[in-house]
């Protein structure tokens, strides 16, 4: 997998109200039951392709199909010891799924078995 893409310019995206110097400019929650996972200034902002199940699957799919989304907008994490709340899903190809460790809502995002870093979903959070 290659690198992701760091980008500081977050004007152009729209992400400034989030993003600081590159870095979460608020505290991470979960967007259900608003539990804290990443302090502010702990994780960065990048700009990466990575396909993601849904949160919520629905009862009109076949079985055993999962259905993804594509998302290109993460925090990236190089330590998981930085979170103050994460939960980890059992391997699946060489990722584990995050989810909140509270509710066990997710995947918030997912953690990179070869890197050994986490990509936490811009879309699946709350920033506070």
């Amino acid at each position: 997998m290659s690198e992701p893409e760091v980008n500081t310019n977050e004007e152009k995206k729209g992400t400034s109200d989030f993003v600081e110097d590159g870095k979460n400019k608020m505290v991470i929650k979960c967007k259900y039951c608003l539990s804290k996972i990443l302090e502010k200034k702990t994780a960065v902002y990048v700009e990466q392709e990575k396909e993601l199940p849904l949160m919520f699957q629905g009862i009109d799919r076949k079985q055993g199909e999962i259905k993804k989304e594509m998302l290109n907008e993460y925090y990236h994490v190089d330590n998981m010891y930085i979170f103050e709340n994460i939960g980890f899903t059992h391997q699946v190809d060489n990722y584990k799924y995050l989810t909140c460790a509270d509710c066990e809502a997710g995947p918030v995002g997912y953690y990179d078995l070869d890197s050994k870093h986490s990509y936490i979903a811009l879309s699946r959070i709350e920033h506070s």
